[in-house]
């Protein structure tokens, strides 16, 4: 499968899914801690919140970062392993001046994190 597919199939995929399931997959993957730090949460435990089926809807913002979360981490997790994607959603990037794609996506910097996803599965060595 090429890349844009694996790219387009994440945004597939998270489109379809409800928001609720969505914050239980990055809880289950990626950890509450780090679903809350991306998101921009200060409560930690929204997101255990948030996965549940009735628990509350995140905000807007929240949203949107979780959905580029979803969407980073199921396009990595498909192309490589959960383990590759956990570990890149965590370590500093040459495609984003070494943030963490965790601070990038907090910051909402969402087109540099989806090139950096690009950019990580074509093993480019480029910046």
């Amino acid at each position: 499968m090429s890349i844009s597919a694996i790219i387009t199939a994440g945004h597939s995929e998270t489109a379809r899914l409800d928001i609720h399931e969505i914050a239980r997959r990055l809880n289950t993957h990626l950890g509450p801690l780090l679903v809350a730090t991306l998101a921009g949460a200060k409560d930690r435990k929204l997101p255990h919140k948030w996965a549940k089926p009735d628990g509350p809807v995140p905000g807007p913002a929240f949203q949107k970062r979780l959905l580029l979360a979803h969407r980073a981490w199921i396009s990595l997790a498909d192309a490589e392993t959960e383990h590759v994607a956990r570990a890149w959603s965590m370590g500093g990037s040459p495609f984003l001046d070494e943030d963490t794609p965790v601070t990038a996506i907090r910051e909402d910097r969402h087109k540099e994190v989806i090139q950096a996803v690009r950019a990580f599965l074509e093993d480019r060595q480029d910046v």
